[in-house]
């Protein structure tokens, strides 16, 4: 009999979520979201409640909350410590590097074959392996972990920003040497333009990777805060609701995150077909 009530509530919010579909405006769109995610909730909540299950298998998201409620300075040091210091950090310096290192591999035909299988090996390298060694060499505060994270986002930052120099059209490259245009108007007036989608796609995508290696990062060494060291901890000490509460943090930075990044593209890239296409 436990079932049925979160039956009913499942079957309520999905049949209302079919109806506001059919609208299929901006604000039905958001609607949709919003009463998915409450609905996910609320039957986590009933199950949790109705089955008596305990705490340390799965907190209700009120004891999630609540947890929120009570750590506050706690969760925000953390956040400084991981997300702003080491994530941030590490995705900055990477995608600098990157960036630079991908110009000069589209000028220089050595750099094409000899570096781009070295950054193909690093980046093939595991995360549980490096991280240590890098804690090792640069410390267990924050600089270790942005030393991890531009591992991660480095190689993938690179492929993407490489390939859009490279995206132009040829008829485009001649006319540019035809007008006796030196490599720096080049790459700044037609390769960097033509590069951007490419850039952005991948700074999209490192946004959750460096959040993952600077999380991850700290399970090998950290100073007595940060997100991993505060989930490896609350793990020991069986306070799974505050685990969860590290994860909700962590969730919601990586979110806010890539939508910082997506709304900058859409700045940059207004020109591009995908975002005019993207419009009402």
């Amino acid at each position: 009999m436990n079932a049925l009530p979160i039956l009913a509530v499942w079957l309520g919010g999905w049949a209302l979520n079919v109806w506001l579909a059919r609208i299929d405006t901006r604000a039905s769109r958001l609607l949709v979201a919003l009463i998915f995610g409450a609905t996910l909730l609320l039957v986590w909540e009933m199950i949790v409640t109705l089955y008596g299950v305990p705490t340390v298998i799965l907190p209700a998201p009120s004891q999630i909350g609540a947890s929120v409620a009570a750590n506050g300075s706690i969760l925000w040091t953390d956040f400084v410590q991981t997300i702003l210091k080491g994530a941030l950090s590490g995705w900055l310096i990477g995608g600098s590097a990157a960036i630079l290192t991908a110009i000069a591999i589209d000028r220089s035909p050595f750099l094409q074959r000899g570096l781009l299988p070295i950054g193909n090996f690093v980046a093939a390298l595991p995360i549980v392996g490096i991280a240590p060694i890098l804690v090792m060499w640069f410390g267990f505060d924050w600089q270790s972990k942005a030393a991890v994270v531009v591992v991660m986002v480095f190689f993938p930052i690179l492929v993407n920003m490489v390939a859009g120099l490279a995206a132009t059209d040829p008829m485009q490259r001649d006319l540019m040497a035809t007008w006796a245009a030196p490599y720096g108007a080049s790459l700044w007036k037609l390769r960097l333009p033509a590069a951007m989608p490419f850039l952005f796609n991948g700074l999209k995508i490192t946004t959750t990777l460096a959040l993952i290696g600077a999380i991850v990062a700290e399970f090998f060494g950290s100073p007595t805060r940060g997100m991993g060291f505060r989930i490896s901890t609350a793990v020991g000490q069986l306070d799974l609701p505050l685990v969860w509460a590290e994860i909700l943090v962590a969730a919601i930075a990586g979110t806010l995150f890539y939508g910082v990044v997506a709304l900058i593209e859409k700045k940059v890239t207004f020109w591009h077909p995908s975002q005019r296409n993207q419009r009402g």
